[in-house]
């Protein structure tokens, strides 16, 4: 009797065992099944609207992954990191600065990439500095607009140098059909002296933002882009080298006080070329220790013109070289062409050609200022800039003042100045004088000439004249 009830014991015992086994091996394959069916892939929106999915999604993970960032992850190997996939709104309103950062910061560890700006889209960026060294062939690609915070007050104290700094950038490209826009109009204020006077200490700072600056940079391309209303400057290098900006557009109006096209400082080995500038003050400005630039076949106007300086302010060492500057046509500007120094400063500006310019109603088509001040007044000083090997050739068009404007200092003469194929008229109703003044310069001039005082405005040159003014180029 007692071994029938150990045998009927074993029996129940193995059939409990056998029937957990079963169901603990179909709820694990349930559960396996479920989560296969039921974890979403991961995917977010890249360039031109296409999902990419993230590799791995098809797997189980194992251990579980730390929480993503919001906007999800980037694709392993792609080259192109757009703004939205990091963040961006693009509503024009959202600060898209962190997401501008983000991306750029991926992008910068990618050799050949690109930071994507898209069309359609408009993005309201803070006062920010872009970083290098980066891996080279970076690409900023604008196709969409860039957006400057419109109220003066939203911009912090220590940012007024610039709005989108780029610093230590080598082998980079900025490109599109896009726009950035420094909305720069709550800067300007009504361009009269009674509103400087009454209200510019209170809600205006006397420092205004640069649009786009590059600082410490080499290799750098600017082409394609529009840049429009910077509260100063729109377009900026010093220190730096090896640039080249082709077929861009800078547009601002003629009331915007102190907004040049293009500045140039401290930069060698520039090319400037195929561009529409029309801004409240200098299309290209070229400024002390710029050497070997090329500036062609630009469209200027309405603004100020085509400068080298004002050099030597504040009895500062001013050093420019090596600058041509041809094929320009200039539509109602201040000035065509011209070189302008404070006087006090010490330096030189030294081979520079002006070649193939057009003027239409040009106030003064070719101007070297020594006695520059924009103030109501500056006190003469003996000291000046030395300017030397400088030709002005085929000049032609219309003027609204005075032809030619050379006035140079009366103890550092201008030397080696030439004047070729000058041909200027007054505009049309134009009642005003026709003679060119030329004050202590010497060179040569060379028909054809009109206005015919022309040939008569240098001074012979002497080997006492040249070596005094080369005296004054020690600094360099």
């Amino acid at each position: 009797m007692k071994r029938n009830n150990k045998l009927s014991f074993l029996f129940f015992l193995i059939v409990v065992v056998a029937v957990f086994t079963t169901f603990a091996i179909i709820s694990a394959e349930a559960r396996k099944h479920h989560y296969k069916k039921s974890k979403p892939e991961k995917h977010h929106k890249g360039k031109g609207g296409k999902h990419y999915i993230a590799p791995g999604s098809a797997t189980i993970p194992a251990p579980a992954p730390s929480p993503l960032p919001h906007y999800g992850p980037y694709p392993t190997g792609s080259t192109i990191f757009d703004i939205l996939s990091f963040g961006a709104k693009g509503d024009g309103v959202s600060d898209d600065s962190e997401a501008l950062l983000a991306a750029w910061k991926a992008a910068c560890k990618v050799p050949g990439a690109t930071v994507e700006i898209p069309a359609e889209f408009k993005f309201l960026i803070k006062p920010i500095t872009l970083q290098g060294p980066c891996m080279p062939h970076l690409v900023l690609q604008i196709d969409g607009t860039l957006l400057a915070p419109p109220e003066v007050g939203a911009w912090p104290k220590s940012s007024l140098f610039q709005w989108l700094n780029f610093k230590w950038i080598h082998n980079f490209t900025i490109q599109g059909t896009g726009t950035v826009d420094g909305q720069g109009s709550n800067w300007w204020g009504p361009y009269n002296a009674a509103y400087y006077v009454q209200k510019r200490s209170k809600h205006i700072p006397g420092m205004k933002p640069t649009a786009l600056r590059f600082y410490a940079s080499t290799n750098v391309t600017v082409r394609d882009i529009e840049i429009v209303n910077s509260p100063q400057c729109h377009l900026k290098f010093d220190n730096s080298g090896g640039i080249k900006v082709n077929n861009i557009t800078i547009i601002s109006p003629e009331s915007s006080p102190n907004t040049d096209g293009i500045h140039l400082q401290n930069t060698r080995d520039v090319e400037i070329q195929h561009s529409n500038i029309a801004c409240g003050d200098d299309c290209v400005s070229i400024q002390t220790g710029c050497s070997n630039v090329h500036v062609h076949h630009i469209n200027c106007g309405p603004g100020h013109g085509i400068s080298l300086g004002g050099l030597g302010k504040d009895k500062s060492v001013a050093c420019v070289s090596d600058v041509i500057i041809e094929e320009i046509s200039l539509q109602n500007t201040l000035a065509g062409v011209r070189i302008k120094t404070w006087q006090g400063g010490i330096g030189s500006v030294k081979n520079v050609t002006f070649s193939s310019i057009q003027v239409s109603n040009v106030k003064y088509p070719v101007i070297i200022d020594q006695f520059y001040c924009d103030k109501k007044f500056c006190r003469n000083q003996t000291e000046a800039v030395a300017i030397s090997g400088i030709k002005f050739d085929r000049i032609i068009g219309s003027y609204s003042a005075q032809p030619i404007h050379i006035a140079c200092s009366n103890d550092v003469p201008c030397t080696d100045v030439d004047l070729v194929d000058i041909q200027l008229k007054p505009s049309f109703g134009y009642q005003g004088s026709r003679q060119a003044l030329c004050w202590n310069s010497y060179g040569k001039s060379q028909g054809p000439l009109v206005p015919s005082s022309i040939d008569y405005c240098l001074i012979r040159e002497s080997g006492s004249v040249k070596r005094t003014a080369k005296s004054h180029e020690h600094a360099c």
